[in-house]
């Protein structure tokens, strides 16, 4: 049975993300709200999290999963990262954007792409997010809480509660998201791919 918390989507309570957070910290898996959609989420680190994770999506060991990091610093610590593409996440972090980057050894290899050993990170601009991610104080595993069978993103918290709560541990509601996905840049060539047109602006990267 998951625990459910309400909190204010501009001014988080921070006693209910602390409860949340150490959730996490201890093994489970939350839904959460993103600057996308809802998301499952749990600790990077955590093999039998992010199985029970995958189980819930229904989708095996190839599917992409994300890294939501605080900031451009942390991510830094997951991808390789040179000046050319740092300067270009900088133009568009925190917000909608997922950057697919060559992985670190930080990276466990499960989490990775099977051939080409790379990661999905992105820095959303969500306040509930930030805030949790601050109190989680490392980087959470994700992916867009889209039900096994069904193409269109969980945006409501109390149907994921009606619907969920005995698969997860936590879930934290915050009101609707824009229920629109995260533009994906792919940045391991030399030039920058629009993988998915999504929510960000590729403009905005000088894309």
């Amino acid at each position: 049975m998951s625990q459910y918390f309400e909190v204010h989507p501009e001014n988080p309570q921070a006693r209910l993300l602390k409860q949340a957070a150490q959730i996490l910290l201890t093994g489970g898996v939350a839904a959460v709200p993103t600057d996308s959609s809802y998301a499952l989420v749990c600790r990077l680190d955590d093999k039998t999290a992010a199985e029970r994770l995958r189980r819930i999506r229904q989708v095996d060991d190839k599917h992409h999963l994300t890294l939501l990091c605080r900031d451009l610093s942390e991510l830094a610590n997951y991808a390789k990262v040179d000046n050319r593409q740092y300067r270009l996440m900088k133009l568009g972090t925190p917000g909608p954007f997922t950057f697919i980057l060559e992985a670190t050894k930080e990276v466990p290899r499960r989490l990775s792409h099977p051939s080409r050993r790379t990661i999905g990170l992105r820095v959303p601009e969500h306040k509930v997010l930030q805030a949790l991610l601050d109190e989680v104080g490392q980087p959470l595993l994700a992916t867009t809480f889209i039900p096994p069978g069904e193409i269109d993103a969980l945006n409501d918290a109390d149907e994921i509660r009606t619907r969920f709560e005995k698969q997860l541990q936590a879930i934290v509601n915050a009101g609707a998201c824009p229920l629109q996905p995260t533009t994906v840049i792919d940045l391991t060539d030399e030039e920058p791919v629009l993988v998915r047109q999504g929510r960000g602006d590729p403009a905005k990267l000088g894309l």
